[in-house]
């Protein structure tokens, strides 16, 4: 499968006018950055992310090299903390720190971005990607449990009694681009790791419905935000996206260790085999499109459709298609991919982030459209080899 410029182009052009004079805004559904908010950590790695892999297409529609640039200096200047190490969680406009929080799903993003920009070649990127391996290793890593902390206090003084299963995905993902990137095997071994608890151990125990949160002693927490069903990373119950996301990764890392000469366990493609087939009975079958969570039954609970769950199920779908052969897969693929095309894509090439269940632009959840890393994985990744990661893979062309 060949990139389709024609829906890749629009987007980065679209996304670019995120650009502040210190890293990306939040941008509005319009595209304009949202008035008075400073960047966000997490935005700003994502989008030092897509532009990086962007710089390492022919002819870019951007300047995307500068794009990259731009955010590896300021993940590596305004969001850094000269005191305690780390990264800032948030900035003001005029990039003065304005949350403290250290959060692992923030720092994954800052080992995803780096690394990624080092396999671009992105000056700077390669020592912004040693700082957040080291910061990532001693702060958020327990080797104990095999599994990652979820957030500390600005001065690494004090824990967050939470454990969340949304940070240890994303630092599987990142572990496996650091893996790639610097030749160390001991981050493929951390995300194997991770994934062996958290899926082949608690996801199985729950008819593969990924269990998001836990208490500090890793004691599954499925009641959790009952309360706050739709927050947008802590949500109450199941989350269908999450599973096929993890499919996705676990295909990826049985192809990264195969391809390293370390044979996988055979866990691995039932695993994601089976977390595929329960987000997708759950949430596919008699509705039009994914739900954001369900209940532990499978029943949706936010009815609301993200384009990032859409995304993540036609990655998942063309992983598992490559990876074992099976034609539903490569059906069910191009079904989902249609159906994203036709209902998020929009006529500037920007991507709705929200739809309600009867499939009208929404903001329950997601105001604007802050970010494209989603939207950009889905256009790219089907073009790529499952391993090595898409900007090392990418560079071999």
């Amino acid at each position: 499968m060949s990139v389709d410029r024609a829906l890749l182009d629009p987007l980065l052009v679209f996304a670019s006018g995120a650009r502040l004079e210190r890293g990306f805004g939040h941008l509005d559904r319009a595209g304009a950055v949202v008035s008075g908010r400073g960047p966000e950590l997490w935005i700003n790695a994502r989008m030092t992310y897509v532009f990086s892999l962007a710089s390492l297409l022919p002819d870019p529609p951007v300047d995307a090299a500068g794009l990259a640039r731009h955010g590896v200096e300021t993940l590596a200047g305004p969001f850094a903390d000269p005191v305690h190490g780390g990264w800032w969680s948030a900035l003001d406009l005029a990039g003065e720190p304005q949350a403290d929080l250290r959060s692992c799903y923030d720092h994954a993003f800052v080992v995803l971005a780096s690394a990624t920009a080092t396999a671009a070649g992105v000056p700077g990127a390669r020592d912004l990607l040693d700082r957040a391996l080291l910061v990532h290793a001693e702060r958020f890593w327990d080797e104990d449990r095999g599994l990652c902390v979820e957030s500390w206090s600005g001065d690494w003084s004090v824990a967050e009694d939470y454990r969340g299963a949304n940070s240890c995905m994303h630092t599987v993902e990142a572990y496996l681009v650091a893996a790639d990137t610097t030749g160390d095997p001991v981050w493929r071994a951390r995300a194997l790791r991770i994934a062996e608890h958290l899926v082949h151990r608690v996801a199985r125990a729950h008819d593969w419905r990924l269990v998001e949160h836990f208490d500090a002693d890793w004691r599954p927490l499925p009641e959790h935000h009952r309360g706050r069903p739709a927050d947008p990373f802590r949500p109450y119950g199941a989350t269908p996206g999450h599973g096929l996301e993890w499919a996705r990764l676990l295909v990826t890392l049985r192809a990264a260790l195969e391809a390293a000469g370390e044979p996988p366990p055979a866990w691995l493609l039932e695993a994601a085999v089976g977390l595929f087939d329960r987000a997708a009975t759950d949430a596919d079958e008699g509705r039009t499109g994914f739900p954001y969570t369900t209940d532990w039954a499978g029943a949706a609970v936010v009815d609301q459709r993200f384009h990032w769950v859409h995304c993540e199920a036609v990655l998942a779908a063309d992983a598992l298609a490559r990876a074992t052969g099976e034609q539903r897969y490569a059906d069910l693929a191009r079904r989902w991919w249609a159906f994203t095309v036709d209902h998020f894509i929009e006529a500037d090439g920007s991507w709705l982030h929200e739809l309600d269940a009867e499939l009208r632009p929404a903001g329950v959840t997601w105001s604007g459209k802050p970010d494209a890393y989603h939207a950009v994985n889905a256009l790219l990744l089907p073009s790529l080899p499952l391993t090595p990661s898409a900007a090392v893979a990418m560079t071999y062309r």
